[in-house]
């Protein structure tokens, strides 16, 4: 065999045993960023990485590749954030000092007329110290030469602001007096702006909503003109941009927390969800939160817009505050005229003005594109594609599916008329002229397209009216019961989210489709994103009155003090809309709070099943479950009274322990007025609470007997003065 034959089987062997190497080698586990979450248990910052990265090589198989911790939070509390497979999770959750290991999952964001229907004019009275207030804001920025974040009149900031501006493409003001960005992994989309700046439009109006200035003639191209503004229009702005194009991720959402609490802000605002874990603690933001309430901060969250199916929740910690999402008295109807002059309403935010002239109008399942692959059982759809831009280039098309309209705006229609049943009270924006009809009339339409040779219309620009059933809450808030802890209600509290007018990112498409170019300073949308901040806003004009409250002496002020909604109007009663509307203006002056704080919440802890040591290394000190541990979740000192009974139980018997601080007059008498359902039996003991000074607590005990008729019924404990009605809703049920 000469040398040649040799060397080329040689070759053959080498290659052949690499190939059978690499087909029965054992594939990696893939990796998956994880968050370890380690409490307050780590004092020393300088040390914290340093024993992060041991914890990291402990868990690491050692035939790895190497791997380092990709961020860790020192400032407020300790953890770190770190690639891991799902073997190695299990091990890291194992180890001495962590609290809880979970995944690093994305989250998603959930606006003239809102705060004057509420019953909080622009005159209402104001404290000097507002501006001493600073409102946090999670969201996706803010876009800083808008005039609801000009800084004309305002006084450098507060001495207790630690907090700092990433100028990189944004500059901070007397305003907004802190803004950063994050982004854990590093990664950035070609629409993402590496700066606080806002490129999608959320945060801006949020920002806005909860603090802006009074800006007058703000409409949204001519609609829903008047003056727009925040809550508490003297209170400053920082801002922590945690949401991108791609969506909003849990490691950047608590470095957000972590800074904002040390940066010294007084309320923090959420308008993110996306809650599904029965553990508090492997939830970003009931870990957040938690140690804001442990330093004095309020946490304001949305509740979600996954209704209006129960126990739809996004967030639900019993520290913070969660809103659901109201309607308020103006609504926008576009009527839709037809070449035979019928006219029909339909409901949408349409700024585009077709003068009255009228286009051929086509119907979507008879203009598919074939080309791509499509019939008209798709096409009728209006998808993104599914058109032949030869059929409905210069026509109005008729959609059989509530939609964006993305696919008629593509293929270059003059408008569109989009149809159906669901979700009749949210207010739809289009990037052309549209209206949503109901089928009914969408049918009518219909029959117009096909009797007639030439069929033709037009949309006209949109109309305000008036709704008289306002506030009631639209079906997208998301509804209780509380999935982790039933005993705790809610949402807490509602407020206006439905067709809000609001400052804007004017790089932002104003209906959410690309190639919407439309320029807006302002933008009318709708969600509980929208109520969170009415929320956050209403609690930073109590703090400017009262500085030294409690996070939830201003929940409960907020709660007491709210407007009852109709259970008529709102079939799913105190779970659509807890203790109801907030009442800003009542809420300064709430007579009785119900107040609590770490001590009350790790006793609920405990309660719940959370042992001493894992509490010691959330709290970072002796804390324990001490001999006055809750014994349920109803002993939590809460504005709120529920009552889980089991599905298969109608016999109800339960108590609450309640305590009372007294706010209002320093020589007071309260009388307890229940509300009693049919079936139900409901006692106040003592009756009556009298007080002799401000400041004074007073005990008592609620407690439930009898049977339920329904498997939901409503009820209410006022505490009556003749000057404050401190209201608290009460509900029992028995769902699942």
């Amino acid at each position: 065999m000469d040398c040649r034959r040799s060397s080329a089987l040689f070759l053959f062997l080498l290659c052949f045993t690499s190939f059978l190497l690499i087909c029965h080698s054992t594939p990696q586990p893939p990796l998956k960023s994880y968050i370890v979450y380690t409490g307050d248990s780590m004092k020393d910052e300088a040390s914290a990485l340093t024993l992060y990265t041991s914890m990291l090589q402990e868990v690491v198989d050692s035939k790895a590749e190497s791997r380092s911790v990709l961020h860790h939070y020192k400032r407020s509390f300790g953890g770190f954030v770190v690639e891991l497979t799902e073997e190695e999770a299990e091990r890291m959750a194992g180890l001495d000092g962590v609290v809880s290991v979970f995944p690093n999952e994305k989250k998603q964001l959930l606006t003239t007329r809102s705060w004057d229907f509420i019953g909080f004019p622009l005159q209402a009275q104001r404290a000097a110290t507002e501006s001493n207030v600073i409102i946090g804001l999670l969201d996706s920025g803010i876009w800083p030469e808008s005039e609801s974040f000009n800084d004309k009149g305002f006084s450098p900031p507060p001495s207790k602001w630690k907090g700092t501006c990433q100028t990189t493409n944004f500059t901070c003001n007397n305003k907004i007096i802190g803004a950063k960005y994050y982004r854990a992994d590093g990664s950035f989309s070609d629409e993402d702006l590496k700066s606080p700046r806002d490129s999608d439009g959320h945060g801006t109006h949020t920002a806005s909503t909860a603090a802006g200035n009074p800006v007058s003639t703000a409409s949204m191209l001519g609609l829903a003109q008047g003056t727009a503004r925040g809550g508490a229009i003297s209170a400053r702005i920082a801002v922590y941009k945690v949401c991108w194009f791609d969506g909003c991720f849990d490691a950047d959402i608590l470095a957000a927390f972590d800074d904002a609490i040390a940066d010294g802000v007084d309320i923090i605002s959420v308008s993110i969800g996306g809650f599904t874990d029965s553990n508090y603690f492997k939830d970003v933001l009931g870990i957040g939160a938690f140690h804001a309430v442990r330093s004095g901060i309020l946490t304001v969250t949305s509740a979600g817009n996954g209704g209006p199916r129960p126990s739809s929740l996004s967030n639900f910690t019993p520290w913070s505050i969660s809103v659901g999402a109201s309607t308020i008295d103006r609504k926008f109807v576009t009527k839709v005229e037809l070449g035979d002059n019928r006219t029909y309403e339909g409901i949408s935010v349409n700024s585009f003005d077709l003068k009255g002239e009228l286009y051929p109008i086509i119907y979507a399942g008879d203009a598919p594109n074939t080309k791509g692959g499509y019939d008209g059982s798709t096409s009728r759809f209006c998808f993104d594609d599914t058109l032949d831009e030869n059929l409905v280039k210069g026509k109005i098309v008729l959609c059989d599916i509530r939609s964006k309209a993305a696919g008629p705006f593509y293929a270059g229609a003059v408008g569109a008329l989009i149809q159906g049943q669901t979700s009749r009270d949210l207010t739809p924006s289009l990037p052309l002229a549209g209206s949503y009809l109901d089928l009914h009339d969408g049918l009518s339409v219909y029959d117009y397209i096909n009797s007639t040779r030439t069929p033709n219309a037009t949309i006209f620009k949109s109309d305000e009216i008036k709704d008289t059933l306002a506030p009631v809450v639209p079906s997208f808030s998301s509804r209780g019961p509380n999935i982790v802890t039933p005993d705790i209600l809610k949402p807490d509290l509602v407020a206006p989210g439905v067709a809000i007018l609001a400052s804007w990112s004017p790089i932002s498409p104003p209906s959410d489709i690309e190639g919407d170019n439309r320029t807006l300073q302002f933008n009318i949308i709708s969600g509980t994103s929208m109520a969170c901040p009415h929320v956050s806003g209403a609690a930073a004009y109590i703090k400017s009155f009262h500085p030294t409250w409690s996070p939830a002496a201003i929940r409960s002020a907020l709660m007491t003090t709210a407007k009852q909604l109709s259970p008529k109007n709102n079939r799913d009663k105190e779970f659509a809309y807890g203790a109801g509307q907030i009442d800003p203006s009542k809420a300064i002056y709430p007579g009785l709070i119900y107040d609590a704080g770490e001590i009350d919440y790790v006793r609920f802890l405990c309660g719940q099943g959370y042992s001493s040591k894992t509490l010691k290394f959330i709290t970072g000190d002796n804390s324990s479950c001490p001999e006055t541990t809750y014994g349920t979740a109803r002993d939590l000192n809460y504005p709120s009274f529920a009552l889980h009974v089991p599905p298969s139980n109608s016999t109800v018997s339960g108590s609450f322990n309640r305590t009372v601080t007294n706010v209002g007059s320093p020589t007071s008498t309260y009388e307890a007025i229940v509300t009693n359902p049919q079936g139900l039996k409901i006692e106040v003991n003592p009756k009556v609470l009298s007080f002799t000074s401000l400041d004074q607590k007073k005990t008592f005990v609620l407690t439930i007997e009898g049977t339920l008729e329904e498997s939901v019924v409503s009820a209410s404990l006022v505490w009556d003065d003749g000057k404050h009605q401190v209201r608290s809703p009460i509900i029992v049920f028995n769902t699942p």
